[in-house]
């Protein structure tokens, strides 16, 4: 994470003893956050349906059902990760997230990436006793690592704490074995886990359900107003990392956290707009 002034929000300080705080610091500060200021938190619901017009919306959730005036859509993207499209990755020891190291203590885990969701895990298996292997599709570990945490891998994997296959990809994944091929030649690895750490994209069907277009471009960025993040649905927004669509890397904590600023100026200037007619 950056440092503790790039990811305050709401006026609320981020105490740490770190110079840069830990993923888990920023979820209880987050968290935090949001009891402080009587955020009506619905958890475990997801949206099934939502109809209506601004100012007077209909959304249909798993468990409930809410009537709102607007809507703000902050997705992310973490719910669809990209698949390998091979031969076992259905297997139950194959996971596309990765939460904690201690499940992987003394096992073969298998890190496929090479960006800073595959870095993270790969240090931190490694440093909870697993025995880590590295398999990156390019030439070498992504410039886009953060500046501390890149070195440090790269050290790993020098003095071989760390096994790395560059230029290479996944074949065929099976109960104890991974099958790579590097530079055209097939090596087979003892394998116990995998964690395909090969990115995401946003859910497009919940912005196609909401009638939400998307700009032709590489992106498919979701159709909003750079100054009010309005989309070109009257009444709903968008906030946060879905607004850069397939290019994830547009949007983060310390470049997003303004959005809801922008949203609020919007709506307070059209309840305005509305009271004064």
């Amino acid at each position: 994470f950056s440092t503790p002034d790039l990811l305050e929000i709401g006026g609320h300080p981020f105490p740490t003893l770190r110079y840069k705080p830990v993923r888990e610091e920023a979820i209880d500060y987050y968290s935090r956050v949001a009891f402080a200021e009587g955020v009506d938190l619905a958890l475990y619901e997801e949206v099934r349906d939502i109809h209506g017009r601004v100012g007077d919306f209909t959304v249909e959730t798993s468990r409930n059902r809410y009537q709102v005036r607007f809507i703000v859509v902050a997705t992310g993207f973490f719910d669809k990760p990209k698949l390998l499209e091979v031969p076992g990755e259905d297997l139950p020891k194959v996971s596309h997230f990765y939460k904690e190291p201690f499940a992987y203590s003394a096992q073969d885990v298998l890190i496929v990436g090479a960006k800073n969701s595959a870095a993270r895990a790969a240090l931190d298996c490694y440093r909870h006793g697993a025995n880590v292997t590295l398999a990156v599709r390019g030439p070498e570990i992504s410039p886009s690592v953060k500046y501390w945490i890149k070195p440090d891998l790269e050290n790993r994997i020098s003095e071989g704490s760390i096994t790395a296959y560059f230029d290479t990809e996944v074949v065929r994944i099976d109960s104890d074995t991974v099958t790579l091929r590097e530079s055209g030649t097939e090596i087979v690895i003892k394998n116990d886990w995998v964690l395909a750490m090969t990115g995401y994209v946003p859910d497009y069907r919940l912005l196609d359900q909401l009638q939400i277009g998307s700009r032709e471009d590489e992106s498919l960025t979701p159709m909003y107003d750079s100054d009010s993040f309005e989309t070109d649905r009257p009444g709903i927004y968008i906030a946060g990392t879905v607004c850069g669509g397939l290019n994830t890397s547009r949007w983060f904590i310390e470049n997003g956290r303004d959005h809801a600023r922008h949203i609020a100026r919007h709506i307070d200037e059209r309840r305005r707009a509305v009271t004064s007619e």
